[in-house]
């Protein structure tokens, strides 16, 4: 029998007029809760501010989630699975400026050794609220609960174990007036009553601001989060100005109001606002929040992963885990948002937040103090301020980028009994196919187990590709792991429980365990993380069903991570669950020009006949093979630009994928709902997804300047929108920027080990008048070794004239393990004249190194093979 506990009077610290409001419109209280009949229940109203209660004793679990629960009328004792019925009676707009955002609910065990999952429900079978790792307690919040709620609670793996269930209606107190502040050379301290504040000024255009109504400040993320705190601005000032005091730094000036306490930042003129709170800062039982002044046309951006979106302006945010593989979840959020008034936060926290970008902002979190970062800038000044704070996306080895292949080998449950070196069949497939492969994961799957690692290992060696591993028996096993020829980790829900510290661990972790014990870089996958994840992993969207809509909302997702600095952020190709062949191939188009991809093999049924089938991208046949083999083919030549985007995002924290806006963000165009379902490969390409079963993309919308058709050679001058662009099954709609410098491997490249190392080629679209320029970056591609500054940059500048075109390629500097001594070079240079000749260092090159293709408009030229460690410039003379 479950034991129902309410605590009954309202707490003494809301205000009172909204307590008179929430007592005018209480229920009245339930009846007491009726036992073994009918599910328990409670209510939390005015009369009612929290309830607990407590479940029977599970003497084991289910091993699944609420699919394994029998309908409640079946389970009347709850024997199998926990039943509690929440109503929640609250005024209209109680929820539009609480800190928590909802009813927080929690679980904790008796036995923290065991799993209890919790999962909650509407009146409708919804499910609005989830938490369903690995921690305890579990605690997820039910966003602004209003009515019936249905509480399930799964007994996943528990052993003679109960949980007391926890539920409260969070009420709300506000900054008063100033009373005390003080301070120096870039610290100062604030009082109002009880409520304790400090500002912080740090070095590079940041300042941290903490508060906490207890009177005493405390940092629990500690340094997990942030690695190293930033020195402090000493060079500060501060003054009375009658209704504020004002703090001048060299970048900014902080308002700190008198009455009642509140903080805007200036700009050193301290006329312009960069932000300004409207209201005094709120708490709540378990949460703060912060409120203000949002701007005419101030666009808000981050978040971390937000699926199916990338700006947030009249959007609610939320900040936690989940478990929501599908569009509006946001496992892989972060607590962090950028404006494009110039400026970025960073909660250092790891409790769930709520954000919501409205008229006031209203930024909470379910944790009673504040410690926000600021960062001053625009968009990617401020990404790369909060992740030099955080931690820069890492640099990836070479073969992640290339696609990787995951399955279970080794007790396979969906596809019957094989072995851990059956994964060298397929490995002989993507050869066999001509396919780039760098990795596989040959134990993706529960209760998958592994053998033969070494052989395994080598054996996938032999087909340039490395070994890698799901994490389901532990991170600790890692060390033996890597000894064998590991070199890939993924993480799963078992090793990153609730989200939050525990997958930011996890993920250092991992990452740690493969360089510790070898001298390759950590390649770490996770569905789940925290703001820092960008410093150990790549993330993924989770597992979701196949439909033209999981391909549409994924555009705007992976761009939109890029707002946060997460620079590798991916989706299954084709997804988990369920296959075709149309939808595969047009998720595979997009999804190699993403940093990394993989595809999920062993779980997927067709999508018509509901058979298994696995989705290595040749099993679909003719025409699907060659279209699969075309991209996967280009994703491998474009390695050179993808490396050297990652190279770029290790040092500056802005990743390859970006929404238009990010590049050009003085044009509206890029924020309206054409905008949304595109994006940017780097600065120079841009991707215009189909995701509709249609051969005709319309919405293309296209920035200022001049773009081209990577296809046809055709150019369009933007902005622009195209409609009825025709695109069949074989072709995405991509477009080059016009000055865009690309260097490419050479055609038929299918691996980065096997490539022509004395060849490289560049792609160049030249600006009729201007000159761009582009830095190639390279290394050894697999070893720590570029930290000691072993790696090479090579400058390409391209000129146009009113005469020709003018390429001037300087020389390799600096070296590394397995560098060339000189290497032929393969220009394709897009223009709509015929040259009349061709130049190499001022000396005619015969017509049999260059051709031009009148359909197209491209100058093809090939060198001979020249030393690295020279410039040379090739000069294209127009007729005229």
């Amino acid at each position: 029998m479950r034991r129902i506990r309410h605590r009954v009077p309202w707490p003494a610290w809301i205000p009172l007029g909204l307590a008179s409001v929430l007592a005018g419109t209480a229920l009245a209280a339930p009846a007491p809760a009726q036992a073994a009949a009918t599910t328990a229940g409670a209510v939390l109203d005015a009369a009612h501010s929290s309830v607990s209660w407590q479940s029977p004793v599970y003497a084991k679990g289910t091993g699944g989630g609420p699919e394994k629960c029998p309908a409640a009328a079946d389970d009347p004792d709850g024997k199998v699975c926990d039943r509690f019925d929440l109503t929640v009676s609250v005024p209209d707009g109680y929820w539009d400026d609480n800190p928590e955002g909802g009813i927080p609910l929690s679980i904790k065990w008796e036995h923290p050794s065991d799993d209890f999952d919790l999962y909650v429900y509407d009146d409708h079978g919804k499910q609005v609220a989830s938490s369903a790792g690995t921690a305890d307690p579990e605690a997820t919040v039910i966003p602004r609960a209003s009515g019936a709620y249905h509480v399930v609670v799964v007994p996943y793996d528990v052993h003679d174990n109960s949980f007391t269930g926890t539920a409260y209606l969070p009420a709300t107190t506000d900054a008063g007036d100033l009373t005390a502040f003080s301070g120096g050379d870039g610290s100062y301290t604030v009082r109002a009553g009880q409520l304790a504040a400090r500002t912080d000024f740090l070095s590079n255009g940041q300042l941290r601001i903490q508060a906490d109504p207890s009177g005493s400040l405390s940092d629990p993320a500690g340094d997990a989060i942030v690695r190293k705190q930033p020195p402090l601005q000493r060079h500060t000032s501060s003054f009375d100005a009658g209704d504020y005091y004002g703090i001048r730094s060299p970048e900014a000036v902080l308002r700190v109001y008198k009455k009642p306490l509140r903080f805007g930042l200036y700009k050193p003129d301290n006329r312009t606002r960069i932000w300004q709170e409207d209201k005094p800062l709120r708490w709540s039982t378990g949460g703060m929040r912060q409120s203000l002044a949002r701007g005419a046309d101030e666009q808000f951006f981050g978040g971390g992963e937000q699926n199916g979106s990338f700006s947030h302006r009249g959007r609610t945010m939320y900040v936690a885990n989940s478990f929501d593989w599908n569009e509006g979840g946001y496992n892989n959020s972060q607590p962090f948002y950028l404006s494009s008034a110039g400026y970025g936060v960073f909660r250092n926290t790891f409790a769930p937040g709520v954000y919501t970008f409205g008229s006031p902002v209203t930024t909470g979190q379910q944790e009673r103090r504040l410690d926000a970062y600021y960062f001053l800038g625009d968009a990617k000044q401020v990404i790369g301020k909060y992740t030099a704070l955080t931690g820069k996306p890492f640099m990836p080895p070479v073969y992640g980028l290339e696609p990787g292949d995951s399955d279970c080998y080794l007790h396979n449950a969906n596809r019957g009994e094989r072995h851990t070196l059956d994964a060298l069949k397929i490995a002989d497939g993507y050869t066999e196919h001509q396919m780039p492969l760098g990795w596989m994961l040959v134990n993706d799957g529960y209760g998958c187990g592994y053998e033969n690692l070494e052989q395994t290992a080598k054996g996938l060696a032999d087909h340039n590709a490395q070994l890698g591993l799901w994490t389901q028996d532990g991170i600790d096993k890692l060390a033996d792991q890597v000894k064998a020829g590991q070199r890939v980790a993924k993480l799963d829900v078992a090793w990153v429980g609730n989200g939050y510290k525990f997958a930011l661990d996890a993920c250092d972790a991992a990452k740690k365990g493969i360089e510790d014990n070898s001298d390759a870089r950590g390649f770490v996958w996770l569905p789940v993380s925290w703001a820092g994840a960008q410093r150990c992993g790549v993330l993924w969207s989770g597992d979701q069903k196949l439909s033209w809509d999981y391909i549409r909302w994924q555009i705007p997702t992976y761009a939109g991570a890029t707002m946060s600095g997460i620079a590798y952020n991916t989706g299954d190709v084709g997804s988990i669950y369920r296959h075709d062949a149309k939808m595969y191939a047009r998720d595979l188009q997009w999804k190699a020009f993403l940093p990394a991809i993989m595809t999920m093999d062993g779980w997927a049924s067709d999508i018509t006949t509901g058979k298994p089938a696995d989705q290595q991208p040749w099993l679909d046949g003719e025409p699907y093979t060659s279209i699969n083999r075309t991209y996967l083919q280009l994703k491998e030549r474009l390695l050179p630009y993808m490396y050297t985007l990652s190279a770029q995002a290790a040092r500056t924290g802005v990743g390859a994928v970006r929404p238009l806006w990010l590049e050009y963000p003085d044009d509206p165009g890029t924020l309206g709902a054409q905008a949304t379902y595109e994006f940017l490969s780097g600065p120079d390409f841009l991707v215009a997804p189909v995701y509709e079963d249609s051969d005709t993309r319309d919405g293309i919308y296209l920035p200022k300047g001049t773009w081209t058709d990577y296809w046809t050679g055709r150019t369009y001058e933007g902005p622009t929108t195209l409609n009825g662009y025709h695109a069949p099954l074989d072709t995405l709609p991509l477009f080059v920027r016009e000055g865009a410098v690309v260097p490419m491997w050479p055609k038929g490249t299918t691996s980065w080990q096997t490539r022509d190392r004395h060849e490289l080629d560049w792609d160049l679209y030249p600006a009729a008048h201007g000159t761009s320029h582009y830095t190639l970056y390279e290394d050894d591609g697999v070893t720590r070794d570029f930290t000691k500054g072993a790696a090479a940059t090579q400058r390409v500048s391209v000129r146009g004239d009113t005469r020709g075109t003018t390429v001037t390629v300087g020389a390799s500097r600096g070296g590394y393990t397995g560098k060339v001594d000189a290497r032929t070079y393969r220009f394709t240079v897009h223009g709509d004249t015929t040259p009349a000749r061709v130049l190499l260092d001022g000396r005619q090159l015969p017509l049999s190194a260059w051709s031009y293709d009148a359909t197209r408009h491209v100058t093809t030229i090939s060198t001979p093979r020249l030393p690295l460690d020279r410039g040379f410039t090739v000069r294209l003379v127009d007729k005229r």
